[in-house]
Formats: structure tokens, C-alpha cells, sequence
């Protein structure tokens, strides 16, 4: 946690077992003042432990063991997609969605006046999203679009980084205004 403002580090791996501090407390930190990609890279597999670290911020999640090529192309993977994140500001300026402000150009979000903080992953799905209002996106598309996964990967990584989207534009309820679900097909940008 010192060394990660003055290293300014392109991405971060991240075991959940750590000395003194878990894993996952370590990556909610990094989350609260950075929005560096994360992944985690653990021996914790259950379905438990992998939603609660996407949710916890991670951007990707990786079962131990692991082989050294398959991490390097998942590092690879969220390093392009961060690349492509900022190759995407070509559109233009400022989207305004009633309270929600997306500079697609900046890449900054503001929600009523306030810039909110997202994660790398966080701000793909919600430029995917809002690029297509009222497009129904499914799981497997978004995973694909923002993502890059082309395989059948898991899903429960576009429900977990949909619920902290969600939660940073204050939409806890259960009728959301922005990320809405569509039961059965999966998630629109809405402008309620």
C-alpha cells in the first residue's frame, strides 16, 4: 500500500492470503483512492469467494495453481482494455443522462455534480451501456465487450461489477434509473 502511489504500477496482482491484511481489504483500499486494474490471483475458488472479490473492485479473478502464460495474458487482456478504454475517447465531449454526466473524451463520470470513481471494469460496462440506450446487452455480450472474454466465461463477473456499477451511481433499490435488468436477457442503459 506505500509503494503503490509513488510506483504508479499499470496493474496490480493480488493474493488474498496476505500477512497482517487480507487480500480483500487491500483491494477496497486501492479501489477508495485508485483506479489502477486489479487481479486477484488466489487459491480461494468456491463461487463465494470469487463474487466477493469482483465485488470487493477486482477486475479479473484467477484460481490457483495457475500457469505463468496464463496470467501473462490475463495481464495483457486488462492492460488492452485499459488502452482501449482511453483509444475510445474519439466521441463526443459529454453525454448528459439526467444526474449522470459521461465524458466519454475525459473519461469522467459525475453524478449529480459529484465525479465518481470508477473502477477500470466499472467504466467499460458503463460506457458499453450508454453507448446503446434501450439495447438489451446480455451476460455473454457484455462479458465479451467489456472484457474480452470470447469463451464462455463467468458471468457472475458482469452481475458482480453491474451491483458495484449500481451502487456508485446510488442505485440500490430495486427499480434502478440507470443499469436496469431485463429478466431472462440482461442489462439495458435506461434514462428514467
Amino acid at each position: 500500500m506505500e509503494q503503490l502511489r509513488p510506483f504508479h504500477p499499470d496493474v496490480v496482482v493480488l493474493d488474498l492470503m496476505l500477512p497482517g491484511m487480507s487480500g480483500l481489504d487491500v483491494c477496497r483500499r486501492i479501489r477508495d483512492r485508485d483506479q489502477v486494474p486489479i487481479i486477484m490471483v488466489t487459491a480461494k475458488g468456491d463461487d463465494i469467494d470469487v463474487v466477493v472479490g469482483l465485488e470487493a473492485g477486482a477486475d479479473d479473478y484467477v484460481v490457483k495453481p495457475v500457469q505463468a502464460r496464463v496470467l501473462d495474458a490475463r495481464i495483457r487482456a486488462v492492460l488492452r482494455r485499459q488502452d482501449a478504454t482511453v483509444s475510445d475517447a474519439v466521441r463526443p465531449r459529454a453525454e448528459s443522462h439526467g444526474e449522470l454526466v459521461i465524458d466519454r473524451a475525459g473519461l469522467v463520470v459525475t453524478h449529480r455534480g459529484e465525479p465518481v470513481a470508477l473502477a477500470p471494469s466499472e467504466l467499460r460496462l458503463l460506457l458499453t451501456l450508454s453507448a446503446s440506450p434501450a439495447q438489451v446487452f446480455s451476460r455473454q455480450q457484455l462479458l465479451e465487450a467489456v472484457w474480452e472474454h470470447s469463451y464462455h466465461g463467468d458471468i457472475r463477473l458482469v452481475d458482480a461489477c453491474v451491483k458495484r456499477l449500481r451502487s456508485k451511481l446510488g442505485e440500490l433499490g430495486g427499480d434502478p434509473r440507470y443499469i436496469q435488468t431485463v429478466r431472462g436477457f440482461g442489462y439495458r442503459f435506461g434514462n428514467r
